[in-house]
């Protein structure tokens, strides 16, 4: 008899386990893992660097990077938050680093740091690592133990933990026992646009206002709407660095509307449209104005070569070729329709998108249990007393920037707080 089971050998499964030998010397722990490697998401987040966590240390703004359980996790984050894990690592012999987004790594730059902590600590602490071990069923038994066989056979424990992230074989036992599960569907993703204006400059950033429009707002001849048009609200907006790729669109503006959209861009079937601002802090009316001011005072000069606002020039030079302005074009003979288009194409620059791309190597999902069927005090099961989950198989998702990662931290701690108390 174990005293207890945790089901996944990745982040939350074995922070959770580590923390429970920490606690609890005398129990007796194992991890089950499917495959021959562990903690395969460790080793390529962050390009192989591992981004452990972020440095937002207030809860309340912590939780605001959580589509999806930003209420539920407010509690648990004054429990353990960023803080506490960079101290558990620091504990551990590993500093991590501050980059200038606010993402933080191990000083060493390498996630098999990370796993190789983990590794040796699971070991010290004497928690079995049984690989190869596809779990096949999960049961509860009378006396509030529970059975789970495994491909390799089967084991008895008092409590089990699962954190087997987005796994559909697991899910479908979690369901055997009485759980909702949302659907899976992709949270952190590119966009996929063929479009001139971005063509041949990959690399290009800049910030950006992006919003998700309504399918019958595309209109790809771009001009200033009148004040006497009502526009619907877009459904999505965000604001942030925008990367032109060679597939379409990336960076934080992007992943951000992925994150926060996961479910509304995927019934869409990821076609839909776009609208970007490249200049957020101005609209149409007030670009508008300054252009024709620039035509008073730059006559002489052509249009072409005068960047007239902050933007990388190879964006600007794009811009007003799709304005259907010539390339030597005066200011002095400019018609005010060209310039309302350029203003358009500055302000309201309309995007078709045509699938997704993953974004590097961060397969995250939105999706799992139901948030309503989780005490957030323990991270057990309301319906099964003795069942926990941890990680990506709740439904809770973050944007990118090592907020996933915290969640599996935060939740671990928490089961193992719970477990080690009873």
């Amino acid at each position: 008899m174990w005293d207890v089971i945790v089901i996944g050998g990745g982040a939350a499964g074995f922070y959770t386990a580590i923390h429970i030998a920490e606690a609890r010397p005398d129990l007796k722990i194992a991890i089950l893992e499917r495959g021959k490697e562990v903690l395969g998401k460790v080793k390529v987040s962050g390009g192989g660097r591992c981004n452990v966590t972020h440095a937002e240390f207030d809860p309340n703004e912590l939780v605001k990077n959580y589509p999806r359980g930003e209420k539920e996790l407010l509690g648990p984050f004054h429990s353990y938050a960023s803080g506490d894990t960079v101290a558990f690592f620091e504990k551990k012999g590993i500093p991590l680093k501050i980059e200038e987004d606010g993402r933080m790594f191990p000083v060493s730059n390498s996630s098999q740091t990370i796993i190789d902590c983990f590794l040796n600590e699971t070991e010290r602490l004497g928690v079995q690592i049984l690989r190869h071990s596809t779990v096949t069923q999960i049961e509860k038994l009378k006396d509030n133990s529970w059975r789970v066989t495994s491909i390799k056979g089967e084991y008895l424990a008092k409590k089990i933990v699962i954190a087997t992230g987005s796994n559909p074989k697991i899910w479908k036992l979690i369901k055997k026992l009485g759980h909702t599960l949302e659907p899976a569907v992709p949270s952190l993703f590119t966009f996929n646009i063929k479009d001139k204006r971005i063509n041949g400059i990959p690399g290009l950033s800049t910030n950006a206002t992006v919003d998700v429009l309504e399918r019958q707002l595309f209109n790809p001849k771009i001009t200033i709407k009148l004040k006497s048009q009502k526009e619907k609200p877009p459904v999505l907006t965000s604001e942030g660095p925008l990367l032109i790729t060679h597939w379409g669109m990336s960076g934080p503006a992007i992943l951000k509307l992925s994150a926060w959209g996961a479910k509304t861009l995927h019934e869409m079937a990821y076609k839909f449209k776009i609208r970007v601002n490249w200049l957020p802090d101005y609209n149409s009316g007030a670009v508008l104005s300054f252009l024709m001011e620039i035509k008073a005072v730059e006559a002489k000069k052509t249009i072409l070569r005068t960047k007239a606002f902050d933007i990388p020039r190879r964006l600007w030079t794009n811009l007003v070729r799709a304005s259907h302005i010539p390339k030597d074009l005066k200011w002095a003979d400019c018609a005010k329709v060209q310039l309302e288009n350029l203003a358009g194409q500055l302000t309201a620059c309309e995007f078709q998108v045509d699938g997704k791309s993953t974004f590097k190597e961060e397969f995250v999902t939105a999706g799992g249990v139901n948030l309503k069927e989780i005490n957030f005090k323990t991270f057990e099961s309301k319906k099964h007393e003795g069942l926990y989950f941890a990680g990506e198989v709740i439904n809770i998702d973050a944007i990118t920037g090592g907020f996933n990662f915290q969640n599996a931290w935060t939740g671990g701690y928490m089961v193992a707080k719970a477990i080690t108390k009873t």
